[in-house]
């Protein structure tokens, strides 16, 4: 089962990017973020022609999530992060897909720091921790994807000093990062490539991809009844290189079948 995050950057004037990696890289699951488009304005007949199911939660401006499938339709389970019922935010939606439980996570980027924006990073996050917490006791097979706006380590930012004051390299969003996986849930990439330098965006300001001076965004996080299956985990990095390409690339996973 080949599972993958892409925050696509709008996929309407991205479409034709996506469904040729879609041919291309034929994912079984993909997790988009950052639609930047209305619910009646997603592709949904162009990504159906393309082989793939989808449920998505859609929204004007920088938001916007989707799960396709081409392995059984998404069952929707929830549409939006539990925690905060006046969050109007598209950021989260999730699905069950072939037997596990699959979200789709575009994180706030909370700039600028400190601020309110800020605060509404580290609140989502932490909402995050105890729906995540809440998912992986129901012992279901849960997969945490997406675009979650913090570069953990050192190791996952080009090195530079010129990000020091940006959000999503603050001991604080670090923190919220480490306490979400904590020793329950599994850095998918990570894992599977503990000391490489590894990026998946790339600012589209000063030749930043030219330069590889990228940062490590996009996750993928395993529950524990998951870190088993894992068999190979990688960056599609030449995507972000193409022509009116996303700042990110695509991230994948795959996983064994269930014993």
């Amino acid at each position: 089962m080949k599972i993958a995050t892409f925050n696509i950057n709008n996929v309407n004037k991205r479409l034709a990017n996506l469904l040729a990696w879609l041919d291309e890289a034929e994912p079984d699951v993909v997790c988009l973020q950052e639609l930047k488009a209305l619910q009646d304005d997603f592709p949904a007949e162009a990504i159906a022609d393309a082989g793939y199911a989808a449920v998505w939660q859609g929204q004007r401006s920088w938001n916007g999530v989707a799960i396709l499938s081409r392995i059984g339709g998404p069952i929707l389970t929830q549409a939006a992060l539990p925690g905060d019922d006046e969050d109007r935010q598209a950021r989260y939606i999730e699905a069950a897909v072939n037997g596990v439980l699959i979200a789709s996570i575009y994180a706030p980027n909370g700039n600028p720091q400190p601020g309110p924006k800020f605060d509404y990073k580290l609140a989502w996050l932490e909402r995050l921790h105890k729906h995540a917490t809440a998912l992986r006791k129901t012992g279901a097979p849960v997969v945490l994807a997406g675009d979650f706006n913090v570069a953990p380590t050192d190791l996952d930012i080009y090195p530079t000093k010129s990000w020091d004051d940006d959000a999503l390299i603050q001991p604080e969003s670090r923190a919220a990062f480490r306490k979400l996986v904590g020793r329950s849930w599994t850095d998918a990439l990570r894992t599977l490539h503990p000391d490489k330098r590894i990026y998946t965006f790339w600012h589209y300001r000063r030749m930043r991809w030219q330069r590889d001076a990228g940062l490590r965004l996009d996750h993928l996080l395993l529950s524990p009844n998951l870190a088993d299956r894992l068999i190979d985990a990688g960056v599609d990095r030449d995507i972000r290189g193409l022509e009116g390409a996303s700042d990110h690339a695509p991230v994948w996973i795959e996983l064994d079948p269930p014993a």
